[in-house]
């Protein structure tokens, strides 16, 4: 079922006089509507003004650009970072870059549709991936293969182990990662795995995100060595294109203790969730990750019934398959969690339930 909104979608949604507790999206920290940092963008929009439509060559610069872009360099470990105006342009950006004779790329199970420039299709296994890059690598002048692929796959891969990762030739392999649902969340404070990955001494390491979803303010990253940052800032893509709002990243610079204290009340409520959750085997769950995936057809419907959404949708497109998860944010109360998981325990213990929810996909 659509509902239509008019506010932001925090713990609770409002959808025609109904009221429902909310689960769903990507506001892990719910930065976006806490008043403390609505206050920063507030004093920062004054400042720097609503949006700024100029290219980042401009003769007239902020200096605020180069300032996040230091600190966010170093919040990951990386050498250097440069920002976009969202994550997809800052994925598009490194794959436009890299689609050129002088390499091949690869994609890894489950990649994201923002490293795609073409029809290419993901592999099905990191199995049939190490095949086919071991026979490439055997072909003399074949290309620099370069491996694109998201950290944190829902289905319950890569992140924290990446043990398909590291079947791989990686000494001979540009990784390209998308770290849009680590940054900010996974990491020791927040700091995304670019060290993580880094330490499996891949050819090279290049972490692109969207900093709309743990951290609070719509813009984009690439993280990697200087030298290739500089290339890509170069590019006719980075010229042309628009870059962040300054009064975002400022903003950004502005609640860094604030983040710090989201971070921590949303591993206290993941933890609150998981301890009240009987039925903890019907999920999909990756280690410090606010999000819960699970199969079953019928507990969506279930809980909205029970007043509650959670994100469950086609995605992404009508035509994909169906996208069903809990999202646990740093705004939720106690109460919201507990009636969460009571709904939950009440629908597993509930054993016509599960008959009727294995019959039908049976029957798919």
């Amino acid at each position: 079922m659509i509902h239509y909104i008019d506010r932001f979608p925090d713990r609770e949604i409002l959808d025609t006089n109904r009221k429902y507790l909310y689960f769903g999206g990507t506001a892990y920290l719910g930065l976006q509507t806490d008043n403390e940092f609505q206050a920063f963008l507030i004093n920062n929009i004054r400042k720097y003004g609503s949006s700024y439509g100029a290219s980042r060559n401009s003769n007239v610069r902020f200096s605020i650009f180069e300032e996040v872009e230091h600190y966010l360099a170093k919040l990951v470990g990386s050498s250097a970072c440069t920002t976009m105006s969202s994550g997809y342009l800052a994925a598009q950006l490194l794959v436009q870059y890299f689609c050129s004779p002088t390499y091949k790329l690869f994609y890894a199970p489950h990649t994201h549709t923002a490293l795609f420039s073409t029809k290419q299709k993901s592999y099905a296994t990191f199995t049939a991936l190490n095949i086919a890059i071991r026979q490439h690598l055997e072909i003399k002048k074949g290309g620099i293969p370069i491996l694109l692929m998201d950290s944190v796959d829902f289905s319950g891969g890569n992140y924290p182990d990446f043990s398909g990762l590291r079947s791989l030739p990686l000494d001979k392999i540009v990784l390209v990662i998308d770290d849009s649902h680590g940054i900010g969340i996974l990491g020791e404070n927040g700091r995304g795995v670019y060290g993580l990955i880094k330490k499996m001494k891949p050819k090279e390491l290049l972490v692109c995100c969207s900093l709309g979803k743990g951290l609070g303010i719509q813009a984009g990253a690439i993280f990697g060595n200087q030298t290739r940052i500089e290339e890509l800032k170069r590019s006719e893509f980075f010229g042309g294109a628009s870059p962040p709002s300054p009064a975002f990243l400022a903003t950004l610079m502005d609640s860094k203790t604030l983040i710090n204290k989201k971070r921590i009340q949303l591993i206290q409520n993941i933890s609150f969730f998981w301890s009240h959750l009987r039925y903890k085997k019907e999920f999909i769950t990756i280690d410090g990750h606010p999000g819960f995936s699970f199969m079953n057809t019928g507990l969506a419907d279930y809980l909205e019934n029970q007043e509650i959404i959670i994100t469950n949708f086609n995605y992404p497109t009508d035509h994909s398959g169906m996208m069903q998860r809990i999202v646990i944010s740093s705004n939720h109360a106690e109460h919201d969690i507990l009636r969460l998981a009571a709904c939950i325990n009440e629908y597993y213990s509930n054993s016509d339930h599960g008959l009727r929810d294995a019959n039908r996909e049976g029957n798919h």
